[in-house]
């Protein structure tokens, strides 16, 4: 088997793999990538956070003629939806970005080695599948994503009753689909399928939706997304899931089993650590494995860094590269920098969901002190104009320094309003600080001033 030489290997090209892998070669170091499938990306690109966008929207703007567009005087006839063509669509938006991520490679002059690495050793990794070598290098990075966390009792079959690949190219609109978990990859996806004509029953554990948000953001949001006509099932314990033939029955601790055509099981992730060869250098996961490491990354053994969903924190893409990079500049510049309480979250279904920093309960749990400002978008010129007022901007901040500790939005645009108090909360903003710049009229982001100014006095329209 040959021997080839680097400064750095990169396990897993997904968003923290391939952009750790860019950023270490911008900084002068020899990188290769290793990456099981053809295309790179990981999950997120691939099955994961592109496509299922692309459907959201897709699926939104069928919505949107369905019921919308008369509100706005335009009267449609004959509409009709093309599964196959929505499907195509989003096919090619994840080839276009896949195909962008190998041409970034060839760019910056990373070496992409397509199969399985295997750790067997301080430095030392065996790359087997297509391409086979044993790659000697001073660093070694992990960033092997996540997989899906299976349930006991329910059968998986990869058709009727799958995980979120499978619901992302259903060949036809389900009559009836079960979601088993009310987390955002259920949500999301159950609302793909409710809008496209399919009756939606979600089911979860807890005895609320979205477990771990912001109380009040759940609480309207529950009443959103039941108004929609999602159908909810909350705090069940599911027994398990089987199919015969086209039917699937879900079953219920102390429920009536439910009768449907497919099962999404979306009771989150775990991260994808089996198979690395950890145990050749003497690495323990803790939790379902989880990989310790210190401030910079680094686990038990040196030279070797874990980033992104096998490493604590929240499964997030955006989480894993800013990992990625403060890793790489740390093993370069000797110095990295992420701040946790800045990475923001969202929920991509609509109205769109999104959150960063603290929530009340944490607050509250924690002994702090606080002030809540919030502002409703019914109160927003531009809200109004575009037909889309559900919702509103909370924003906390610490009672006694009016630093923002934390943020949480529900409404049109949330995912991109976030931004600003994601980069507030980076640079330890006040919300005097929000409330007294100037934000364009009329927009959105009026909502988030407002709100800024109902935490430091008092709002000005309402």
């Amino acid at each position: 088997m040959e021997t080839k030489q680097h400064d750095l290997v990169i396990i897993g090209a997904g968003p923290g793999g391939y952009i750790s892998a860019i950023r270490a070669a911008q900084l002068g170091l020899n990188v290769a990538c290793i990456e099981m499938e053809k295309a790179l990306g990981g999950t997120c690109l691939r099955v994961g956070c592109i496509p299922s966008k692309a459907l959201l929207e897709s699926s939104e703007h069928f919505h949107e003629a369905q019921n919308e567009f008369k509100n706005h005087g335009i009267g449609i006839e004959g509409l009709s939806l093309n599964l196959k063509k929505m499907m195509k669509r989003k096919d090619t938006v994840v080839r276009q970005l896949t195909t962008g991520i190998a041409g970034l490679f060839k760019k910056n002059g990373i070496t992409h080695y397509m199969g399985k690495g295997r750790i067997d050793g301080p430095g030392k990794v065996i790359l087997e599948g297509k391409d086979e070598a044993t790659l000697e290098c001073k660093n070694i990075l992990i960033a092997t994503g996540s997989v899906f966390a299976p349930l006991p009792g329910v059968e998986l079959d990869g058709d009727r009753i799958g995980t979120s690949t499978e619901a992302l190219a259903y060949p036809e609109v389900p009559e009836h689909l079960v979601v088993i978990g009310a987390g955002v990859i259920g949500l999301e996806l159950g609302s793909v399928w409710k809008r496209l004509g399919a009756k939606v029953t979600v089911l979860e554990y807890m005895p609320n939706i979205l477990p771990g948000m912001d109380a009040e953001l759940v609480k309207h949001a529950t009443k959103i997304f039941k108004k929609q006509g999602l159908n909810f099932k909350l705090g069940v314990k599911v027994t398990g899931a089987t199919k015969d033939g086209d039917t699937c029955t879900v079953t219920m601790e102390g429920e009536e089993s439910i009768t449907c055509d497919r099962v999404l099981l979306a009771v989150g992730r775990r991260p994808n650590t089996e198979g690395l060869g950890l145990d050749s250098v003497g690495i323990e996961t803790e939790r379902p494995g989880i990989i310790p490491i210190n401030d910079h990354f680094q686990t038990s053994v040196p030279g070797i860094y874990a980033i992104g969903d096998v490493v604590r924190g929240p499964m997030l893409a955006h989480k894993a590269e800013e990992e990625g990079v403060a890793c790489v500049e740390g093993i370069v510049k000797g110095h990295g920098h992420i701040n946790y309480d800045a990475i923001p979250g969202v929920v991509y279904t609509h109205p769109e969901i999104a959150t960063v920093g603290k929530n009340e309960e944490q607050l509250k749990e924690a002994g702090i002190e606080y002030k809540a400002g919030t502002f409703p978008f019914m109160a927003n010129g531009r809200a109004k104009a575009i037909g889309d007022t559900d919702g509103f901007v909370k924003i906390l901040v610490d009672k006694t320094t009016d630093r923002i500790l934390g943020a949480h939005i529900i409404g049109p645009q949330a995912g991109d309003l976030i931004a600003e108090l994601a980069v507030g909360i980076e640079f330890k903003a006040s919300s005097e600080d929000i409330a007294r710049s100037s934000h364009a009229h009329p927009s959105l982001a009026e909502v988030v001033k407002e709100a800024a100014w109902a935490a430091y006095e008092s709002p000005m329209s309402i």
